[in-house]
């Protein structure tokens, strides 16, 4: 609460219209103060950098991300998280704020950092889904619960970056399905060094 936090809603809202306006490489911290109607002081001793503002954007939308689903099945808990990402990745905003925050992180340290941790702490958010499945039997002991949420969205951001394919519920059902079949296969479970 209080103005600190309001100048930084305002400052992060500013930013990501921005970024989705006009990508990375024309991110303003003027420009921002001016959007977020707060002087460019503010902005330049709390930020300093186009990369440190958006690493601050990563963590406020890691910090607001829709907890994981707990339905009773890996497979169920698999297709709301790849249906969350698909939701998201054709958000007419947050579908371009991702797409140039991902841009960013390739030409800014402080950016790529930042998404490393956003999807750290997405990972370990939805790990959880996993680690019941194998509490249930559903999946090996030692299967890796954060290669699996990796193998659920990896597809998705594989379509949206590369091949330009269609994203939508259909595309998110199969990916969260083959992760599934492969971590019920044993794919990702932790083998014991042979003695």
């Amino acid at each position: 609460g209080g103005r600190t936090a309001r100048v930084r809603t305002a400052v992060l809202r500013a930013a990501g219209d921005a970024l989705v306006e006009h990508g990375f490489d024309a991110l303003d911290l003027t420009d921002v103060a001016r959007r977020a109607q707060v002087g460019k002081t503010t902005v330049y001793r709390r930020w300093g950098t186009p990369g440190a503002l958006a690493a601050d954007l990563l963590a406020d939308m890691a910090e607001q991300s829709v907890s994981r689903a707990d339905t009773g099945a890996l497979g169920s808990d698999l297709r709301a998280n790849a249906r969350l990402v698909v939701t998201t990745l054709t958000d007419p905003r947050q579908g371009r704020l991702f797409t140039a925050l991902i841009a960013a992180s390739l030409c800014n340290e402080q950016a790529a950092q930042a998404l490393h941790r956003f999807y750290a702490v997405r990972i370990e958010e939805w790990a959880g889904c996993v680690r019941d499945a194998v509490s249930r039997g559903e999946v090996p002991a030692g299967t890796d619960p954060h290669a699996v949420i990796a193998a659920v969205s990896g597809p998705l951001y594989y379509t949206l970056l590369n091949t330009g394919g269609t994203l939508d519920e259909r595309a998110a059902d199969h990916a969260a399905d083959a992760a599934t079949t492969a971590a019920q296969a044993g794919v990702w479970a932790r083998r014991a060094a042979s003695s």
